[in-house]
């Protein structure tokens, strides 16, 4: 590391705790991401780029709470001077209130919680992409190729990569796709969508319902890759995502007992939340209640060997 990096620090508002490692680890595509990376002294490192150029950020919590960020490149600037809202300091967890037991153990476990906002939609929107209508491993494995066939190695740290930005995701001929494992339509909606970046990068500044219009313009991107998206990149407390394989199903049983539940059944069982629909199904899930497998995972067949 020869560069020389900027330091920051931040500590949450308050009394409130914090859980770094838990609010961050939403933007982590899988363990072997080659943008992010845990290390076993609670460190946390993410590669990113910005309209300044690309970035390395180390974060690491005190025992005190307070977080400290050492930041290198040319986007080390404009990191900084957002970390806050990346950490989820514009996050205001004191609207929430529990309607359900399952949600209520779930707050008081895991208080710490925030919703994280990294003000980046482009980066953020092609790994959620990447993840239509495949499972979670394939689109890990579609990401982790693609960064490091076409990202660049993170400044400060070269065993990290920053993601491609939009010009680099148009150039990406088709048999690169294909080698990823990434079909014609993800493939075509990630470039469409790196035609107007800059479109796409306003909706970080908009409400949910505008930025929802915003990307599903896009054509390809629909409802639930637009929510998954928003979740991360506005750090949107009511993105609620529908159109998930199994998502409604976990909230059903989690909060009734009962399996099988549709969009219709989970929105119906979110509603007490209105306004804070995303941080309810985060606690669910993070509530580990799941009804018992009756199958197999199900395989399916990589593109890049057909």
């Amino acid at each position: 590391m020869t560069e020389r990096p900027l330091e920051e620090h931040w500590t949450p508002p308050g009394d409130q705790p914090y859980d770094l490692r838990r609010s961050l680890g939403v933007l982590r595509r899988g363990p072997y991401d080659p943008a992010f990376r845990a290390d076993a002294d609670g460190s946390l490192w993410r590669a990113t780029r910005t309209p300044d150029g690309p970035a390395t950020l180390r974060l690491r919590q005190g025992a005190d709470g307070t977080v400290r960020a050492v930041c290198w490149g040319p986007g080390a600037g404009w990191v900084l001077e957002r970390l806050p809202e990346l950490l989820g300091g514009a996050d205001d967890p004191s609207a929430f209130v529990p309607r359900h037991r399952v949600v209520a153990e779930a707050w008081r476990r895991h208080r710490g919680l925030r919703l994280v906002r990294t003000g980046q939609v482009l980066e953020t929107l092609v790994p959620c992409v990447l993840e239509q209508r495949v499972t979670t491993e394939d689109a890990h494995r579609s990401w982790r190729l693609l960064v490091r066939r076409f990202g660049e190695p993170a400044p400060g740290a070269p065993e990290l990569y920053v993601p491609p930005g939009a010009r680099a995701l148009v150039r990406v001929p088709s048999w690169e796709w294909h080698r990823a494992g990434v079909d014609g339509k993800r493939s075509a909606a990630i470039v469409r969508a790196a035609r107007v970046a800059r479109r796409m990068e306003e909706a970080a500044a908009m409400e949910l319902p505008a930025a929802i219009a915003r990307l599903c313009a896009v054509d390809g991107i629909g409802p639930w890759t637009a929510a998954e998206t928003l979740q991360r990149s506005n750090g949107a407390a009511d993105a609620v995502t529908v159109g998930d394989l199994h998502l409604p199903g976990l909230i059903g049983y989690a909060l009734t007992g009962v399996r099988g539940a549709d969009d219709a059944r989970m929105l119906e069982l979110l509603e007490p939340y209105a306004g804070q629909r995303y941080r309810a199904a985060r606690l669910i899930l993070l509530s580990g209640i799941a009804p018992a497998r009756r199958a197999p995972r199900q395989r399916h067949a990589r593109i890049a060997r057909l």
